[in-house]
């Protein structure tokens, strides 16, 4: 009995990533990093900025994400983001770009703290890339 099921990730300018032979997941939750595999029960969850894993017949993937939507149901994983990078694509210098303006955007005075603590997650992954 097969244990893969399909993810596709989506992004505004395309259909950024479709695989059928999927058999675990992480993603960056905001209830946490959230497993998901094969039967897993549905589940929709917004994303917080962080790496979503991908492991599959063709091996591991990772991307960074800043945003988004997931959706499990019938062994089909959706991820809708504005905002994706695969890290083996990425260059330094674009993460370079992103957290310096991550930090001057958590520098203003005008930032509530739920804005705070996403743009913390948000430094604290590209530090980690990085």
């Amino acid at each position: 009995m097969s244990e893969e099921f399909k993810i596709e990730i989506v992004n505004p300018d395309k259909s950024f990533l479709s695989k059928d032979d999927v058999t675990e997941v992480i993603v960056p939750a905001f209830e946490g990093e959230i497993g998901i595999l094969k039967d897993h029960i549905s589940i929709i969850s917004f994303l917080k900025p962080g790496i979503i894993k991908i492991y599959s017949q063709t091996g591991e993937d990772k991307f960074y994400v800043e945003d988004g939507i997931i959706e499990f149901k019938s062994n089909n994983l959706s991820v809708l983001t504005s905002s994706i990078y695969n890290l083996k694509d990425i260059k330094k210098n674009k993460i370079q770009e992103l957290l310096k303006m991550a930090e001057e955007e958590i520098s203003k005075t005008e930032v509530n703290d739920q804005t705070k603590y996403l743009i913390d997650q948000k430094i604290d992954v590209l530090r980690s890339i990085n």
